[in-house]
């Protein structure tokens, strides 16, 4: 009685395939062109008990695809619990803004006027009496609307879809 191998069968069905529906052992990967098309994988950040002083300029932020994210809670089941920190920590943040900009009207009579005026006067990045914001999420940032002088949360849907892609693979499991 013939056994059958699987590896003979694997050599017979790869030798019964049209010629160079494999590609050769000596063939090079793709180009480096190729690979550059893809965009750089997101890094995702730690966010519990971690701080920033990072603000963008709303303005740039929203040109550069942000959006302003939403501020109550949609969410039922299980992600209720981190939707609900997720905008408390973006409210906890713009009211300790909001406190120090109230301080800086009462001493000088009027608000920071520019985005180089807030970040210095009241973020003071870098300085030792200086604000630290609460790290949003990877797809969140936290931006200055000179317009209305508050602090807002941008939320940058092209981030979250590419993790997402890259986290659920081709099947979109």
């Amino acid at each position: 009685m013939l056994r059958r191998h699987p590896y003979l069968i694997v050599a017979v069905v790869l030798a019964g395939c049209a010629p160079g529906a494999f590609p050769k052992q000596s063939e090079k990967p793709a180009p480096k062109a190729e690979q550059a098309a893809k965009p750089a994988a997101i890094k995702t950040r730690q966010t519990l008990g971690k701080t920033t002083q990072n603000v963008l300029e709303l303005s740039k932020a929203l040109e550069e695809g942000g959006v302003l994210a939403e501020t109550s809670i949609k969410s039922d089941g299980l992600e209720i619990a981190s939707e609900a920190y997720r905008t408390q920590v973006g409210k906890a943040g713009s009211l300790a803004v909001e406190q120090r900009m109230q301080h800086y009207n009462a001493l000088n009579g009027e608000y920071p006027q520019t985005y180089e005026q807030f970040m210095t006067q009241i973020i003071g990045k870098g300085q030792p009496d200086g604000l630290s914001l609460p790290m949003l999420p990877y797809y969140q940032e936290w931006a200055y609307d000179e317009a209305t002088r508050k602090l807002v949360v941008v939320e940058f849907p092209a981030k979250r879809d590419q993790r997402e892609r890259e986290t659920t693979g081709a099947a979109g499991l």
